[in-house]
C-alpha cells in the first residue's frame, strides 16, 4: 500500500467524496514505495494540488480531482469552466490550466538543485525523473464528456491524455492497470535511476516543514542555482504522515530515544500556529533548559502567524507565580516551594486556565501528576489541542520506574488518540544496540514485569561499535578523550556536533577546562544553571555537559566520560537511565571511557564483553 500524508481518515472535515475515492485508490493501488500528498502546501510559493504522487520507479505527478457532474457545466474553455453553483453560474478556473501551473513552477524550482538535474543525454538540464500532471473528474464518465463536447473542443479544453475519468479509474481495477492510467499522464518517459538521496531532496525542496536542516543560500540569478546542503535531513514519510495526520483534541505519542518526537512536536507546533483559528500564543514546555533553548532555535527559524512561547517547566512556574505576586521566599527548597505554590494558586482560581492556544509537552515523563494536572487544562477548551509525548525509559529526573500514572488521571484525554514509535532512527544500528543492552538488560530485571522496558527497533545506518575503554585514573581519561576528540574535529566533525557528557560537570571542569584552552579548542561548558540559560545550540563549540542536560539534544560524535560514577551502590537504574540517555545522543560516533572500580564499572564491562563478540 502507498504511503497517505495526512492519512484519509484524518480528512473529514475537508476531504471531499471524489478526493477521499482517488485517495483509496492511491492507497490500495500503488506500491508501499509510492508516497502520496493531499492537499499540502509545498515550496516556497505555498502551491498545494489535491494530490502529489512520488513513484521512485516511475516519477512525480499532480493531480487536481473535481466532484462536477456533466449537467452543471454551462460552458467551456481552455482557461475558464462555467459551473452551476448553489450561488449561481460561476467562472472557475480550468483545473487543467491550475494544476499545469502547479507543475511547471515547481519542476523549475526543482531544477535549481544541481542534483536534480539530468547531467548528460537528450534530457540533460532537465529534471532528473519523468514528470506530468492531470484532472480526476470523480463523477463524469468518459462517454458523458465525448457526448457533451465536440471532438476538437474536448482535445482542447479536457484532452483524453491529461484527464481521467470517473469509469477509467476504479477501485476494482488490478494494481497494474491503476498504475499504468496514472503513468499515462507522465510527459516524458525514460530510463531513470533517481537515487533516496534524490528523493530525499526533492521532498526537502517540496515541503520545507519537514527539513531538520534549513540552510538554503539564495539563488544564483547568473546560473539559476539553488545552493542547498550536501547532505539533506528531515523527518521520514512515517513521522511525516504521523504529524500531519493529528486531528484536535489530545494526543499522545510514546516514542523510544530517537524514534522522531520532538521532530514531530516541531512539525505540529508550526502547522498550529499557523492554522489554527486562535489568538492566544502556544506553550511549548520541557523540563530541560537546554532542550528549551533548542526548541527555541528551531522554531525561531520559522515564520508564524501565533507567537510561540517555548519554556522550561520551572522558568514557567516562576513566570506564572511572578504575574500573580506569588512568589515564595527564596530558601534551600526554592524549588519544591515553588511547585507547591503554582499547584495552590491553580486549585484557588489565581492562575488561570486556557491561556494558550495550545499546548505542547516534550520530554513528559520527566513531569510529575501535578504538574501536568495544571498543563492539560491551559489550552483553549474550544480546540482543546494538546501534545503529550514521553519515554518512561529516559526518566531521569522523578523517582518512579515508568510513567506509573495513567494520562486520564491527569486530564490527558487521548484514549484511542495515542500513536507508539518504536524505531530509532537516531542513532547507528551499533550505538543503539550498545545502549539497548546495557541499559535493558540491567533494567529489566529490576523491575515487575507488567513495567518491562520493549528494546526499540534499529531504523538507523550502520557505523562502527562503540568504544569502551578504562583507566588507572581520571588524568589519562581526559587525555584519552581529547585525543579523540581532536580526531573527530579533523576527520570534518563541527565542533558544534561534538559534545563530552559526564555524570556531573562539577567535578571535571576544574581539569577539563584548561586542558580544552591548552589544545585551543573553543568550548562551551554547563556547569550552572546560568550556564545551561547561555548556552547556544548554534555557537560552533564543543559542548560539555552533564548527562541529564543532553535530553532532547544529538550530535554526531558523543565522549561519555567518567561513565562508571555511581551514585547508589545498591541500585543503578538511576545511573544506567542516564547512560542510555547520553548513548543515544550520538548518532555516528560514541566513545565511553571510565576509572576506578565498582559495580556499575563491573556492569558495563561484562555487557560490552558479552555484545560486541555478537555483533
Amino acid at each position: 500500500m502507498a504511503i497517505i500524508i495526512p492519512t484519509v481518515s484524518s480528512c473529514s472535515d475537508k476531504i471531499t467524496a471524489g478526493e477521499k475515492r482517488l485517495a483509496r485508490i492511491l492507497e490500495g493501488g500503488l506500491s508501499e514505495q509510492c508516497t502520496c500528498w493531499y492537499d499540502t502546501r509545498m515550496g516556497e510559493k505555498q502551491n498545494h494540488p489535491d494530490f502529489v504522487i512520488l513513484t521512485p520507479d516511475k516519477g512525480l505527478l499532480f493531480l487536481e480531482v473535481k466532484d462536477w457532474f456533466i449537467t452543471k457545466i454551462k460552458s467551456a474553455n481552455k482557461t475558464h469552466i462555467h459551473y452551476e453553483t448553489k450561488n449561481d453560474i460561476e467562472p472557475l478556473k480550468n483545473p487543467l490550466e491550475q494544476v499545469r501551473q502547479y507543475t511547471f513552477q515547481t519542476i523549475d524550482s526543482l531544477k535549481k538543485d544541481p542534483l536534480l538535474r539530468q547531467q548528460e543525454g537528450a534530457y540533460q538540464g532537465g529534471f532528473i525523473m519523468p514528470y506530468g500532471y492531470g484532472v480526476y473528474l470523480s463523477n463524469i464518465t468518459r462517454a458523458q464528456l465525448e457526448k457533451s463536447f465536440l471532438p476538437n473542443e474536448l482535445s482542447e479544453i479536457f484532452p483524453a491524455s491529461q484527464v481521467i475519468c470517473k469509469d477509467e479509474l476504479t477501485e476494482f481495477m488490478t494494481r497494474e492497470h491503476i498504475s499504468a492510467r496514472l503513468e499515462s499522464l507522465l510527459k516524458h518517459s525514460f530510463v531513470h535511476h533517481t537515487t533516496p538521496q534524490q528523493l530525499d531532496r526533492i521532498r526537502w525542496h517540496l515541503y520545507p516543514d519537514v527539513r531538520i536542516n534549513h540552510a538554503v543560500t539564495q539563488v544564483d540569478v547568473d546560473s539559476f542555482t539553488l545552493h542547498t546542503p550536501d547532505v539533506v535531513c528531515m523527518m521520514d514519510t512515517k513521522q511525516e504522515q504521523l504529524a500531519r495526520s493529528m486531528g484536535a483534541g489530545h494526543r499522545v505519542i510514546h516514542g523510544v530515544a530517537g524514534s522522531g518526537k520532538t521532530l514531530i512536536l516541531h512539525h505540529r507546533c508550526i502547522e498550529l500556529a499557523n492554522n489554527i483559528e486562535n489568538t492566544k500564543p502556544i506553550l511549548v514546555i520541557c523540563y530541560n533548559i537546554t532542550l528549551a533553548k533548542k526548541l527555541k532555535a528551531q522554531l525561531e527559524r520559522h515564520t508564524l502567524r501565533l507567537p510561540v512561547e517555548v519554556i522550561h517547566f520551572h522558568a514557567w512556574c516562576y513566570q506564572q507565580l511572578h504575574a500573580h505576586h506569588r512568589i515564595p521566599p527564596k530558601s534551600k527548597n526554592f524549588i519544591e516551594l515553588m511547585e507547591n505554590a503554582l499547584t495552590v494558586a491553580f486549585e484557588d482560581g489565581i492562575i488561570k486556565p486556557e491561556q494558550y492556544s495550545a499546548v505542547l509537552i516534550d520530554e513528559g515523563h520527566d513531569f510529575k501528576p501535578e504538574w501536568l494536572r495544571i498543563l492539560a487544562q491551559m489550552p483553549d477548551a474550544k480546540d482543546s489541542a494538546l501534545l503529550f509525548l514521553y519515554d518512561d525509559a529516559q526518566s531521569i529526573y522523578q523517582k518512579k520506574k515508568a510513567l506509573d500514572f495513567t494520562l486520564s488521571s491527569v486530564d490527558i484525554k487521548a484514549q484511542g488518540r495515542t500513536t507508539i514509535l518504536d524505531t530509532n532512527y537516531r542513532n547507528t544500528r551499533q550505538i543503539l544496540h550498545f545502549a539497548s543492552s546495557i541499559a535493558f538488560s540491567y533494567l529489566n530485571n529490576h523491575i515487575e514485569d507488567a513495567l518491562k522496558y520493549q528494546r526499540p527497533a534499529a531504523g538507523g545506518l550502520s557505523g562502527h561499535y562503540p568504544t569502551l575503554a578504562s583507566f588507572d585514573n581520571q588524568d589519562e581519561e581526559i587525555t584519552h578523550v581529547l585525543d579523540w576528540v581532536t580526531e573527530q574535529r579533523q576527520q570534518g566533525v563541527a565542533w558544534s556536533d561534538i559534545a563530552i557528557l559526564c555524570p556531573s560537570t562539577y567535578s571535571i571542569s576544574g581539569m577539563l577546562g584548561p586542558r580544552l584552552e591548552a589544545r585551543k579548542i573553543p568550548y562551551q561548558m554547563i556547569v550552572t544553571s546560568d550556564d545551561k540559560k547561555h548556552w547556544s545550540p548554534q555557537n560552533d563549540f564543543l559542548c560539555v555537559m552533564p548527562l541529564p542536560s543532553s535530553k532532547g539534544l544529538e550530535f554526531q560524535s558523543v565522549a561519555i566520560m567518567d561513565a562508571a560514577k555511581e551514585r547508589d551502590e545498591e541500585d543503578l537504574s538511576d545511573d544506567i537511565k542516564r547512560l542510555y540517555v547520553g548513548f543515544t545522543r550520538a548518532r555516528q560516533n560514541l566513545l565511553v571511557t571510565m576509572h576506578g572500580a565498582g559495580n556499575l564499572r563491573d556492569h558495563l564491562v561484562s555487557t560490552y564483553k558479552y555484545c560486541a563478540k555478537r555483533v
